[in-house]
């Protein structure tokens, strides 16, 4: 990468509507999931969408800090943390995950936990991971 930062969009198409029960992700036609998506890879999906989102919420001014973030979601400032290091995600691993490419022991758990911002570093780690699963 170059001296300029570069910016990485993401945008993943569904909408979320209220219904008395709480909240469901409708996937637009034509969308990321393909048929039969696992329920980890739309997890993981979801995640992601919603890291962005706050990111750009933070980016943009609308809460100042993940603390008032936090409580506008009524959830844990935490959780908020740890989702929004997802962005900090290699382009290609995101993509991969948008896709349903992720590996299969790929999971929201594990991406919680701490990974180095180096892309480089973050396949390494991946892929020791991984090997180690086996």
């Amino acid at each position: 990468m170059s001296g300029a930062a570069q910016m990485l969009t993401v945008r993943v198409p569904l909408a979320v509507r209220k219904q008395r029960r709480g909240r469901k992700l409708m996937v637009a036609p034509g969308g990321i999931a393909p048929c039969g998506a696992s329920a980890a890879g739309t997890t993981l999906v979801k995640a992601l969408a919603r890291a962005f989102r706050w990111r750009r919420m933070l980016e943009t001014g609308h809460f100042a800090t993940i603390g008032e973030l936090a409580t506008a979601e009524k959830i844990n400032s935490s959780y908020v943390s740890r989702l929004l290091r997802l962005t900090l995600l290699a382009p290609d691993i995101v993509e991969a995950i948008l896709d349903g490419r992720q590996p299969g022991g790929m999971t929201l758990p594990g991406l919680m936990e701490p990974f180095p911002v180096e892309w480089g570093r973050q396949h390494a780690c991946r892929i020791k991971h991984h090997a180690a699963r086996l």
